[in-house]
């Protein structure tokens, strides 16, 4: 019982976890609500600027080229299966024909990307072996540094593959810097069946201006000669160049730098839902920081032990199946929760909603930008909105720190209550065991007293301590009931003898006075009636005594072979019709006793032996001794032993005598256990080993002093 209370525990990291689930809510709910707040802190620079979303062209035919937002991530295959049809709208270039291109422009994450689907109708890819690049089909761009000096960068092309870009001169003859590639710009080309079909991407960290922006195809057709037939630009005429709008506008970016805002994303969407400018990006916890506490390095420990047993999992059912486990995917409904907070947002209405995008999980928050911010009724005009994003990674850790600290804490605190029970049970089943032992002790197998109070655990305060002292008491009690009934046998032999000696009397002098009286068979009945309640008041009075008087008396080496010797000759003496055959070692047997309770023992196993010995068969009196022990040992043959005696027969008041007429109390044997133990040894009835007969074996202790002769055989030798 007290092993399972630990069980109880569980209850407190349950508990633990489930007021970490609310303090999460509200960890979550209050991010939100910042967020919130940011985006309209955000949105108020914006109100009423309307000029800052008006420069999007609403014609394809007007100047400038659009780069519209990219949702999702873009893999370069020249196909722009991944731009989506709201990025993806194409801008037709030249006359229909040889030379003409379609341009498609797109942002995502600081990156421009560019799709061109270029009409021709015989291609010429550059010659390796020569350093010129202006004699084979090319795509040119051009654009303003940040430094302001004019950039030219070439894209050549192949059959189908990555693409290699250079930096020109001026003259777009010859590659710069020493003809090494340019790496801000990679691309991959697809030969197609008018043409080529190109998509690549550069960094928008390459332009200073969005103002001087123009994409070129040159079109060389004759291999030999390797002359320049056409150039289809995007610029609108001969010394111009195009404009370049994407969603990163240079007015919106400048209002949103330096506003402080870090570890989270802001967006800037106009009404057509094109992303106008943006700064910052999600934290992402890399986990790099190296941890001070030795507690904190175990939590470590545990995520990588965790992230090892899925690694190990993985192995195995690839092992098992042939296949690996299908990689996370990114969560499209991600997209859509961003759909709907930012058409909420476009709405009037400011909301923020939580969404994962692969294995981060974060919290989008919309706010609306007004037209006009007087305006009091009527629908509400908005023309933008603002979307602040932020991922959850301090409350998750937080969250996954809590939850690592209950577990840890949670098993030590097991371990540590379950060892403190264990313990605890322990020193309550020793203090319970020694109790046991000390209560056991306090009676002897024949049911007497050997202590009346206990001693340990007196003065504990628990239940045990109140446990024993209710023991003690006990014992107390009993011992002086025990007192008051060895006491009662004498009492009851001085109150029974003086009205049996009255009776007696009486029954003398009636017999003296009348003749006829003293003839009759019932006065003989009654004197025989009366002599036999005195004797049964003698034996309880000397069983009762027996104990105490042996306490009392002095011991004397005795020779115990010559004792019994003399003791069996006096038995032929005196029982001649029984027949007694006595054996023993030769020499004297030495042993510390007194010899008179000696022979009263020996009366009583003599006795027993000639009640229940078979009649003409011998009791058979033997003598052995053995490492510092000697044996007396009284064997009849007549009926053995029941099994259920074996226990009480040596106690007071046990008899299996058969006759109820004669007077036998169940004293006999158990003064000889009394004697034998008084002598410091013990007694034990047994079967014959032939099933023939019982014998009843007393073992006592030998001496080392030289025997003295008891008064009897001197009394006996000089009556010889």
């Amino acid at each position: 019982m007290l092993v399972g209370l630990p069980l109880a525990l569980v209850l407190v990291p349950w508990a633990s976890f489930k007021l970490l689930d609310l303090m999460e809510g509200m960890f979550i709910q209050s991010q939100s609500n910042n967020q919130k707040g940011i985006a309209e802190n955000i949105a108020t620079l914006f109100h009423g600027e309307a000029e800052l979303f008006d420069d999007l062209p609403t014609d394809p035919s007007e100047p400038g080229l659009v780069a519209r937002n990219i949702a999702k991530p873009v893999r370069l295959n020249a196909q722009a299966s991944e731009w989506g049809e709201e990025a993806l709208v194409q801008r037709r270039f030249g006359p229909e024909g040889d030379g003409s291109f379609a341009l498609s422009l797109g942002t995502r994450l600081g990156v421009l990307y560019a799709y061109m689907e270029i009409t021709d109708d015989a291609r010429v890819y550059r010659n390796q072996n020569v350093l010129r690049l202006d004699n084979a089909d090319q795509v040119r761009i051009s654009f303003l540094r940040t430094d302001g000096d004019p950039g030219r960068i070439t894209v050549t092309l192949s059959e189908s593959g990555d693409t290699t870009a250079y930096t020109m001169d001026s003259e777009w003859a010859f590659a710069d810097d020493d003809g090494r590639p340019a790496n801000d710009v990679r691309g991959f080309v697809r030969e197609t069946a008018t043409g080529y079909a190109l998509e690549m991407r550069l960094h928008l960290d390459l332009w200073g201006s969005r103002q001087f922006f123009t994409v070129s195809f040159v079109d060389v057709d004759d291999p030999v000669l390797r002359d320049i037939r056409d150039v289809t630009t995007t610029a609108p005429s001969v010394g111009q160049s195009s404009n370049l709008v994407v969603v990163r506008s240079p007015e919106l970016l400048q209002r949103l730098d330096g506003r402080g805002y870090q570890g989270m994303r802001i967006r800037i969407i106009d009404a057509q839902k094109q992303r106008r400018a943006e700064r910052g990006a999600i934290r992402v916890d890399d986990g790099s920081a190296p941890s001070a506490s030795g507690f904190s390095r175990f939590l470590v420990w545990l995520d990588v032990f965790r992230d090892r047993v899925a690694a190990g999992r993985d192995w195995v059912w690839q092992k098992l199946t042939g296949e690996r486990l299908p990689a996370p995917q990114l969560d499209l409904e991600a997209l859509g929760v961003e759909d709907e907070v930012v058409a909420a947002a476009l709405a009037g209405e400011s909301t923020a909603q939580r969404r994962r995008v692969g294995e981060i999980e974060t919290i989008l928050a919309g706010h609306p930008i007004w037209r006009d911010t007087d305006q009091a009724d009527g629908a509400p005009d908005v023309i933008g909105m603002v979307a602040v994003e932020q991922n959850m990674d301090d409350i998750l850790f937080s969250r996954r720190q809590a939850w690592n600290e209950i577990a840890v804490v949670s098993v030590l605190s097991f371990v540590v209550v379950l060892v403190s029970l264990v313990l605890f049970a322990g020193r309550l089943t020793w203090r319970i065991r020694n109790l046991r032992r000390e209560v056991a002790a306090a009676i002897d197998d024949y049911g007497r007293l050997q202590a009346t109070a206990l001693t340990g655990g007196m003065t504990v305060g628990d239940e045990i301590g109140d446990l024993a002292r209710s023991v003690s008491n006990m014992l107390a009690r009993l011992d002086q009931h025990n007192t008051f009934l060895q006491r009662m046998p004498r009492t009851l032999r001085h109150e029974i003898n003086n009205p049996l000696n009255t009776v007696m009397t009486s029954l003398d002098q009636l017999a003296r006075e009348v003749p006829d009286v003293a003839e009759s068979k019932y006065l003989d009945s009654a004197r025989r009636g009366i002599l036999r309640i005195g004797a049964i008041v003698q034996n309880l009075a000397d069983a009762a005594n027996l104990e105490e008087s042996l306490q009392s008396e002095d011991l004397d080496v005795v020779d115990i072979h010559a004792l019994m010797d003399s003791y069996v000759t006096n038995c032929r003496t005196v029982h001649g019709n029984h027949s007694f055959v006595f054996s023993g070692p030769p020499g004297p047997i030495l042993a510390n006793v007194t010899d008179y309770r000696i022979e009263q023992m020996l009366d009583k196993l003599i006795d027993n032996a000639m009640d229940f010995h078979r009649a003409n068969s011998p009791i058979r009196i033997q003598l052995d001794a053995h490492r510092g022990t000697l044996q007396i040992t009284v064997a009849n043959r007549g009926p053995m032993l029941p099994p259920d005696v074996a226990g009480s027969l040596f106690e007071s008041m046990v008899s299996r005598r058969a006759s109820a007429s004669e007077l036998h109390f169940g004293l006999g044997l158990y003064v000889v256990r009394v004697i034998a133990e008084q002598h410091g040894g013990s007694v034990r009835a047994m079967n014959l080993i032939d099933g023939s007969g019982v014998a009843v074996m007393v073992e006592l202790p030998v001496a080392e002093e030289s025997p003295q002769v008891p008064p009897s055989l001197e009394q006996a030798a000089a009556g010889r």
